[in-house]
């Protein structure tokens, strides 16, 4: 005969400890965003406006009154007109070199020049920068400081690295098997029917291996950015702290007319 007490009493129990499992499991489960939805809202003048009467939307009003001024007084900075651009310059107009990369690449090392020379009383040789760091054209017309901020929306600024002469070789190898149009001034060079380099010139001059160099770049690149491990290996580093983008603002500052360099730095058999 079963002991129908013993049965209940061992019912219980297995029942408890399956309660215990199942809550001991649920206080363990992690939980995951399997699905995320959204739409769009559109913002309308109707649905913009601030309620006078709301407390936030006093709050609000408050504070789009105390930045207005300021706003303004950036807003006529940066559309006050620099320069004039007699066509647009982008980086799309060459395989090797672009007009607005001669540009960059030309106004970086000649007023990082004035900086390194005051400091170091040393030149820049070479300008190397990269394509991708240019973000907008340079458009045909009246040139701001807002056309420099949205060509160079980046903090980077100018740092000056000096390597030897086999670096400068690494610079080309580089340059031939990136096969983009990289800003660069000072350094000139062939690539022949064999796709390999020769005429290598620096201010016009045959590279010498252990000869010293100075080459500007941004600082992102001297930390080895994009690839260009060769700036790795300088044997000194100077931060000019003079960022790309205040360079062109003092460049538009200087000129009149924005010239258009089509002269041709690297060359194809």
């Amino acid at each position: 005969m079963v002991n129908l007490k013993k049965y209940n009493d061992v019912s219980k129990l297995f029942v408890i400890f399956l309660t215990f499992l199942f809550v001991a499991s649920c206080s363990k489960q992690n939980y995951y965003v399997t699905k995320i939805e959204g739409k769009r809202i559109p913002v309308t003048e109707k649905e913009n406006q601030v309620s006078t009467t709301d407390p936030i939307g006093k709050q609000a009003l408050q504070i789009e009154n105390f930045i207005k001024p300021y706003r303004e007084h950036i807003n006529k900075d940066l559309d006050s007109v620099l320069a004039y651009c007699p066509e647009t310059l982008d980086k799309s107009s060459g395989k090797w070199q672009t007009t607005i990369g001669n540009l960059m690449a030309d106004v970086s090392l000649k007023r990082g020049n004035v900086v390194f020379q005051a400091r170091e009383k040393k030149n820049i040789d070479i300008c190397l920068l990269n394509s991708g760091g240019i973000r907008s054209i340079l458009p045909k017309g009246n040139v701001t400081a807002r056309t420099a901020f949205e060509i160079m929306p980046f903090e980077n600024s100018l740092v000056v690295i000096a390597l030897k002469g086999e670096q400068i070789l690494e610079i080309v190898s580089y340059l031939i098997a990136e096969k983009k149009p990289h800003p660069l001034a000072g350094l000139t060079f062939t690539i022949d029917k064999n796709n390999l380099p020769k005429n290598i010139l620096v201010q016009g001059n045959p590279v010498q291996q252990e000869t010293i160099y100075y080459v500007g770049t941004n600082d992102y690149l001297s930390n080895g950015g994009d690839n260009m491990n060769f700036f790795k290996k300088g044997v000194q580093k100077f931060d000019l702290e003079y960022k790309l983008r205040n360079i062109l603002i003092d460049y538009f500052k200087e000129v009149d007319t924005i010239p258009v360099i089509n002269d041709v730095r690297i060359t194809v058999e």
